[in-house]
């Protein structure tokens, strides 16, 4: 598409989470891949503020990368031809592979033998048709379903002519795809050539482990028109899949950095402020910007510079190569009395639940909170964890050409409440479940996950705290679920577990959200001392016995490679978008008695 035409819309938070760089968007009647950073709109992408992540970011992708930015945006008018319809993210048809659902013919779009059809009023319209009938509405050309990739990140369209044609040269193929039953299965799919003698093949061949019949990878990434050296062999995937992108992230909850409303204006406004040097600089910013004029309104100049200055110090003093994402957030959510509040933070301690004095030091309830979000890149076929053995640079597939100057962001408010577990407590648990037969199957399933992906098993193993923790957590979430209105995907869950000298032991469970889901108070109120005791006697009795026992109790995660033990879809799975670890590392074992031990539980 060489004019900007609108074909669709996303939310913010969806193209860091499900359709990002390098993902096909799959549209009412087309399929378009999201392109690489070089394409975007810079001048239309609002810079994000927060000084930890970019910190972070510039520590694993390079000093180069000098902001955050927000997709790419224009307040809407009533023209729908206005600027504002042409700016957005840019996208372009992938795969170009169509096949007409009237006559079977499959082609390329480079081949001018479909069309395209675009209106204005109607964006979700726009569709491919193939002129084959000679009168009558022509029909509408679908894409394909079936891709290549490889675990390099790398994508590539199905190779229809060289795989029906089998190496035999064609001067001029002709292709149609057509089903021969009802079931979809990928036998009953043939693609033939009209244009010579070639037998009909059927896309099972494809399927087929251990064969040749796939060419090896061509190292393509569509979403940058790039083309890079590699050798892996490639697999089918289909358009829409899961494992057809997965994406690299990392958050963090905005702390405010003072209590002085001056210093939390000009930290909100530091992609404005940052360059202003004196008086003469800040006097054209208030007479320019709406935002800078209203957030100082009254306030004499010589404060708004020293605020500045104190930003531009607190700024420097971050180091990249170090970054520490939890240990400040720990900080302030186990100490709440002391933490600044802001519009976008602000925390309450209530009351321990009763019955609960011995396990739980702390309940906190966050009744605002920021979330940013930056994506770094995204992976193919493997999850991003599972790739950690090739390399970061292999593993990961580049989000533009050259090293990106900017990253795309979100940032999302909401709530949560803050679980800060009895430090003793946990640490007389982890002595008392070290060295015991369960621990030790985790272990050791998780030595035999790492080895098989060239990993170190040391490092990977995030030791029992943190299996308490993850545990707690989904379980809590499944009933704040139920409980508070809010889609259990829209519940997260963030994890502080650390041991030595400065130990965390606690939990966030929040909701964020682009739009007003995320600060309805909902959740909030669950953690209220009564409605909080509920919820806890409520997840232990639930975890106690799930509707797949035997089989889930039992369950042993070197037996079939997981790194999970009794734990399952029934009782403590969250959705990919909730659980910070892909629903690995959990047992409900720790927490309560179950049908095969009682040794581990917490709550006893």
């Amino acid at each position: 598409m060489t004019d900007p035409t609108r074909v669709g819309e996303l939310r913010p938070s969806q193209l860091l989470y499900t359709y990002g760089v390098g993902a096909a968007v799959d549209l009412p009647n087309v399929s378009a891949m999201v392109m690489g950073l070089d394409e975007w709109d810079v001048a239309s992408a609002a810079v994000v503020s927060e000084e930890r992540l970019l910190a972070a970011v510039r520590g694993r992708l390079g000093k180069q990368v000098s902001a955050l930015r927000l997709p790419p945006w224009m307040p809407q008018t009533a023209d729908v031809l206005g600027d504002w319809a042409k700016v957005g993210v840019p996208a372009s048809p992938f795969p170009r592979w169509l096949r007409c659902p009237r006559c079977s013919y499959l082609g390329s779009i480079s081949t001018g033998l479909l069309h395209l059809k675009t209106s204005p009023w109607r964006p979700d319209q726009t569709q491919y048709e193939h002129h084959c009938s000679p009168k009558g509405r022509q029909p509408t050309a679908l894409p394909v379903r079936f891709l290549l990739a490889c675990p390099r990140g790398h994508m590539d369209e199905f190779p229809w002519v060289e795989y029906v044609h089998r190496g035999t040269p064609c001067k001029a193929p002709l292709l149609n795809l057509y089903e021969r039953g009802v079931t979809g299965r990928a036998a009953e799919i043939l693609v033939s050539c009209k244009a010579c003698e070639v037998k009909d093949r059927s896309l099972a061949d494809a399927f087929e482990r251990g064969t040749s019949v796939l060419p090896k990878c061509r190292g393509r990434h569509p979403h940058l028109a790039v083309r890079e050296e590699c050798s892996n062999q490639t697999s089918v995937i289909l358009l829409g899949a899961s494992n057809a992108w997965f994406p690299i992230t990392l958050s963090v909850v905005s702390i405010p950095r003072s209590a002085d409303p001056i210093d939390q204006r000009v930290a909100k406004l530091w992609n404005v402020l940052g360059g202003i040097t004196g008086p003469e600089i800040l006097a054209y910013a208030r007479s320019t910007n709406i935002d800078v004029a209203t957030a100082f309104a009254g306030i004499p100049d010589s404060e708004v510079l020293e605020a500045i200055e104190r930003q531009r110090q607190s700024a420097e003093a971050v180091d990249d190569e170090d970054v520490d994402i939890l240990g400040p957030e720990w900080e302030v959510l186990s100490d709440p009395g002391a933490a600044p509040s802001s519009d976008d933070f602000k925390l309450r301690e209530v009351a321990v639940p009763r019955g609960f004095e011995d396990s739980i030091e702390r309940v906190v309830l966050v009744e605002r909170l920021r979330e940013v979000v930056a994506l770094l890149g995204f992976t193919r076929v493997e999850p991003p964890d599972e790739v950690e053995a090739m390399g970061e640079e292999a593993g990961r597939a580049p989000l533009s050409r050259k090293a990106p100057e900017w990253l795309p962001a979100a940032e999302v408010r909401g709530e949560g409440i803050f679980l800060q577990l009895n430090e003793e407590t946990v640490a007389d648990w982890e002595e008392r479940v070290r060295g015991t037969e369960p621990i030790a199957r985790h272990v050791e399933a998780n030595r035999d996950w790492c080895v098989r992906r060239g990993m170190d098993p040391d490092v990977r193993w995030p030791g029992p705290r943190y299996l308490l923790l993850h545990s707690l957590a989904h379980v809590l979430m499944r009933e704040f679920a139920l409980e508070s209105g809010y889609s259990a995907a829209s519940i997260r869950e963030r994890l502080y577990a650390r041991g030595g000298t400065a130990p965390m032991a606690g939990l966030l469970i929040y909701t964020a959200a682009s739009d007003s889901e995320g600060t309805l108070g909902g959740l909030v109120s669950l953690g209220e001392p009564r409605t909080l005791s509920r919820m806890l006697e409520l997840a232990k009795e639930h975890a106690k016995l799930c509707s797949s026992d035997p089989m889930c109790a039992e369950h042993d995660p070197v037996s079939d490679g997981s790194l999970h033990g009794a734990a399952c879809h029934a009782c403590m799975f969250t959705s990919e978008t909730s659980c910070e670890r892909g629903n690995r590392y959990l047992d409900r074992t720790v927490l309560v008695p179950t049908l095969l031990t009682s040794s581990l539980a917490l709550f006893e």
